[in-house]
């Protein structure tokens, strides 16, 4: 039988008292190892985070946990390539989209390290400038950032088990609150493993970082009116979390990334041929290959001036008929597979909903594999759909298919484009593409009011911008509407979700004396 991975919670590894969930590859169909949480003690989990984790991490400065940031990046670069194994095995994907997860995560904590250092040595935070409570400047209301006194809870997605640990983590750490993290099951792997790494090694106190993998149930009943949880992944898991009366009742903040028709959109300025268009050829194949298309912000709808649709559809299907797809540890490999046979058979439903709304303009499904057995593997090949009436097609506004999928949409003007971009009820990201700067700055603006981000891409950033799907710790990532309406990362504006906001009134000499 395979090894049963532990869970660290209260301070101790512990295995669960169930026989587990099995983890496999999706490729070779191998079982890996099992994961429990069958018969923790919950309350005595979420409890020890509070009062040990929580109070160590409270008594530190900003600075110091910064440093304890530092110390766990050098942690996680020492066993890396231990990450990238199990990333193949587990999650099935070549190693630069390993990369993608795995140091997209250590680089989002060095990030965090350095802002933090930055903070200094105090222990609460000023925001804003006192202001007058009366004619004469006697008493005063300083508005202070104090850490919540309570435990951050994770519930996060199969796509990314590295990063999306921490990027959550590293502004709950630096802000003094606990982590505990639950992995989505299928690639919890790489989560406990990374957890288990970290507090091997020592680096932060007790209590501060919790693994439970396996089922998530009775978490959400151990949240208090001070802790907060984040999650990710679909509306329908949202709605429960939103429902649940820790949130409902108790107050607890929540905040929720969920699905997201994100739109690559090509001005009228860019002609076939243009570097502008070449931009987007290119990042459309990128967006659509990385991570076999399981990204919160790869492109699905691809907006196309109307006279530039077959032109479009030529270039991206040229680009993905040269993209092979199988096994990741074949060097000839440029797509792995999905991370389970149960995402492959949504990719397919997905797909059979879109197709009655729209054509295939390349099919990736039947090539053939590299080093797979397509009856084992859950690979499935890019594909390339085209929605020639964008209004009628609701289908392609409504349903995301989290694989390689995207489908191209003509427009008859930019308020059309903007308009079908708006189509998506809230999205992640957005990018524009072309070269005439005043229209793609009044696009962006358009674009803002529903989407987290904007992503402007012109031919002087060709080598430079981060990319459509790139989340950079600088950067807002979450989304109105249908994203989930959360917020994360954007540099220091990350901690006040783990912070109160208080108002202290009082003379100036009090307020000096808060030692801010």
């Amino acid at each position: 039988m395979t090894e049963l991975l532990p869970n660290y919670a209260a301070g101790r590894w512990q295995t669960g008292q169930g026989p587990g969930a099995v983890l496999q590859d999706p490729v070779l169909g191998h079982d890996l190892v099992r994961v429990d949480a069958t018969g923790l003690d919950l309350p005595e989990a979420f409890r020890f985070a509070r009062e040990q984790g929580g109070s160590a991490l409270r008594a530190l400065t900003y600075r110091q946990r910064a440093a304890l940031l530092g110390a766990v990046v050098k942690v996680l670069q020492t066993h890396r390539d231990a990450y990238y194994e199990i990333a193949t095995a587990n999650s099935g994907t070549v190693k630069n989209d390993s990369a993608v997860d795995i140091d997209g995560g250590i680089f989002t904590l060095g990030q965090y390290a350095k802002w933090g250092d930055a903070l200094g040595d105090v222990r609460a935070l000023r925001d804003g400038d006192a202001a007058r409570l009366g004619k004469e400047p006697v008493f005063l209301s300083q508005h202070l950032q104090v850490p919540a006194r309570g435990v951050a809870l994770f519930i996060n997605a199969f796509n990314f088990p590295a990063w999306g640990l921490w990027e959550k983590a590293a502004p709950a750490l630096l802000s003094g609150v606990p982590v505990i993290v639950k992995p989505a099951t299928s690639t919890a792997w790489l989560t406990q493993r990374m957890v288990r790494d970290v507090v091997d090694a020592g680096v932060l106190p007790a209590g501060a970082l919790s693994v439970i993998a396996g089922s998530s149930a009775g978490l959400m009943d151990q949240l208090a009116p001070f802790d907060v949880v984040s999650f990710t992944g679909s509306a329908d898991t949202a709605g429960i979390i939103r429902a649940h009366p820790a949130v409902a009742r108790r107050s607890v903040r929540a905040n929720i990334e969920a699905d997201s028709l994100n739109s690559a959109l090509l001005l009228p300025d860019a002609a076939p041929g243009s570097d502008a268009f070449n931009l987007l050829v290119r990042e459309v194949v990128r967006e659509m290959t990385v991570k076999s298309g399981q990204k919160c912000t790869a492109i699905r709808r691809i907006l196309v001036p109307a006279g530039v649709y077959g032109a479009a559809a030529e270039a991206i299907g040229a680009k993905l008929a040269g993209v092979t797809v199988g096994n990741p540890r074949n060097d000839g490999v440029r797509m792995g597979s999905l991370v389970s046979t149960a995402q492959l058979h949504a990719v397919r439903e997905g797909l059979a909903q879109l197709r009655a709304h729209a054509d295939i303009l390349h099919d990736g499904r039947q090539a053939q594999l590299v080093d797979a057995d397509p009856a084992v593997a859950a690979c499935i090949g890019p594909v390339l759909l085209g929605a020639r009436d964008a209004d009628t097609a609701a289908v392609v506004h409504d349903v995301e298919v989290f694989g390689p999928v995207a489908t191209l949409v003509p427009y008859r003007d930019v308020d059309h484009a903007l308009a079908l971009a708006q189509r998506g009820q809230g999205s992640l990201v957005a990018s524009l593409y072309g070269a005439d700067e005043a229209a793609l700055g009044h696009a962006a603006v358009q674009l803002a009011a529903s989407h987290g981000r904007v992503h402007v891409v012109t031919p002087d950033v060709a080598q430079a911008h981060t990319g459509h799907g790139n989340v950079m710790p600088m950067s807002l990532h979450g989304g109105p509407g249908r994203a989930g309406g959360g917020a994360e990362l954007a540099g220091l504006r990350a901690l006040g979700f783990y912070h109160q906001r208080s108002a202290v009134q009082a003379s100036p000499g009090v307020l000096a004396a808060l030692g801010l």
